[in-house]
């Protein structure tokens, strides 16, 4: 996956509070093949509720998004869709986890700013700022998590960044500890 720090995008303003995993993709789509992507089963059973088209890579909902079950195949139809950027007041804990590690920002604004983004939005990671005309609006990022956006990370790259400290404390801990490590065969 690779990393990115700004992105500007078409808006698709979704509106509705507690859309879960199993809107974004129903249940009965999740045994297709992954390769074949999973785009086109976005928001299939609703879609017609929504203003969502192909094109849009940024899409502004209401609380609560991505609520549910903890399939990772709902951050796999957005992705795979071409959503980069998702914007509410609130996220499934999971499922903001499983977007970032997927190269997806959740993006999470005060309610009271959802009415000024639509249209064209940029998002900027750096200044964790979303710039929609004239208005200038912040979002929270957990950091960690917005290092592994920038960087492209999924928790794997995120724990290797820390490869020698972890060898050297192994290192220690047997030196120190001898007795807690399995005897080598041989000896």
């Amino acid at each position: 996956m690779s990393g990115w720090t700004t992105h500007t995008g078409q808006a698709a303003v979704l509106g509705a509070a507690n859309i879960d995993t199993d809107q974004l993709i129903p249940a009965r789509f999740m045994s297709a093949s992954r390769a074949e992507g999973y785009g086109d089963y976005l928001l299939h059973d609703v879609r017609d509720r929504y203003d969502l088209k192909d094109g849009d890579t940024i899409i502004v909902a209401g609380r609560n998004f991505g609520s549910g079950s903890s399939r990772e195949a709902a951050v796999y139809a957005l992705a795979d869709f071409g959503i980069r950027a998702v914007i509410a007041p609130s996220f499934g804990d999971i499922f903001a986890s499983n977007a970032v590690n997927n190269g997806l920002l959740p993006a999470r604004v005060d309610a009271s700013d959802l009415g000024r983004l639509t249209g064209t939005i940029t998002v900027d990671l750096d200044s964790a700022t979303l710039t929609c005309g004239d208005a200038r609006i912040p979002f929270e990022l957990d950091p960690i998590w917005r290092l592994k956006l920038i960087k492209g990370w999924d928790d794997i790259d995120l724990t290797a960044q820390h490869e020698d400290d972890i060898a050297s404390f192994a290192r220690a801990r047997r030196a120190a500890r001898p007795w807690a490590w399995p005897a080598d065969k041989g000896t």
